[in-house]
């Protein structure tokens, strides 16, 4: 059972992190730009020549590893899921460079025995060179195995509704069937994403696509239409995971326009599953 006290005062060291622009196009590749190699609004994010950073690709820096799996956290990391992701972005990340990840645990609730707990973290991106925040990355996954903790218990913030109107936006993406394959160059090897017999344990009909590739999926998505295709205008997007991609699927991000940002969601046009939830996004 997690032990809330040694939880939440887990030191977590900086992760310094150097990356070329192999990984940025990398992990550009994994979200499916490039499919169009003659548009120069996707060439950008995967040739050498005036090459940007994908806004998103901060979420898959500076992580701090398998810390769930330590056996003091008393965490039952077997049965934990990727619940809510967000991310703010200060400023553009370098095509190449050097970051510190600072991490951090922000909080834990105990939604009772039976019912799981909910671990809420967030992580700095720093710029070595300068000191500079690049962008803070939040997280929130639920623990099934943990409820009953001892943690506060708390209730959930009520996520932002969904506009009462046809969305204002409707933009989708085609993922490659070989998305999981490449995205998992940039980082994250958990074999749900390519075995397809390590998936059928899981309960999937076969390797799902990640869901910080869903994410990224999405911000190109508001980059396009929200943000008239400049990257530098995204300030930020955050969310909850409701349903798995399979690679090969579609993925319609549907927008609305407030006066104090953006909202969204995501489905998956194939099966017509809403996939990601609650958006909401800041636009410069």
């Amino acid at each position: 059972m997690l032990d809330y006290d040694t939880v939440i005062n887990w030191p977590f060291p900086d992760v310094v992190q150097d990356y070329t622009t192999r990984d940025t196009m990398l992990y550009a590749l994994g979200l499916g730009y490039g499919q169009n190699p003659a548009d120069p609004a996707e060439l950008r994010f995967v040739y050498e020549d005036g090459l940007c950073a994908a806004p998103t690709m901060p979420v898959v820096l500076g992580n701090p590893g398998a810390w769930m799996r330590d056996p003091r956290t008393g965490i039952d990391w077997v049965k934990s899921l990727h619940g809510e992701q967000g991310l703010k972005i200060f400023a553009p990340l370098p095509a190449q460079g050097s970051v510190i990840g600072r991490n951090r645990v922000t909080g834990v609730v105990d939604k009772g025995p039976g019912r799981g707990a909910l671990l809420m973290m967030e992580r700095d991106i720093v710029d070595t060179a300068t000191g500079a925040l690049l962008a803070t990355r939040t997280s929130t996954s639920f623990l099934r195995g943990d409820g009953g903790c001892g943690a506060p218990a708390a209730s959930d913030p009520p996520p932002p509704p969904v506009p009462a109107r046809a969305p204002d936006i409707v933009h989708a993406i085609a993922t490659r069937p070989e998305a999981a394959l490449i995205y998992r160059l940039s980082g994250d090897y958990n074999p749900v994403h390519a075995d397809p017999k390590i998936a059928a344990k899981a309960g999937f009909a076969r390797p799902i696509l990640h869901g910080l590739c869903t994410f990224g999926v999405i911000g190109r998505a508001l980059v396009a239409t929200a943000c008239a295709g400049d990257p530098a205008r995204l300030r930020g997007l955050a969310g909850r995971f409701s349903a798995p991609i399979y690679p090969g699927e579609t993925i319609e991000t549907q927008i609305w326009t407030e006066p104090d940002g953006l909202r969204f969601q995501a489905r998956c046009v194939e099966r017509d599953v809403v996939v990601f939830k609650n958006g909401t996004g800041k636009t410069a």
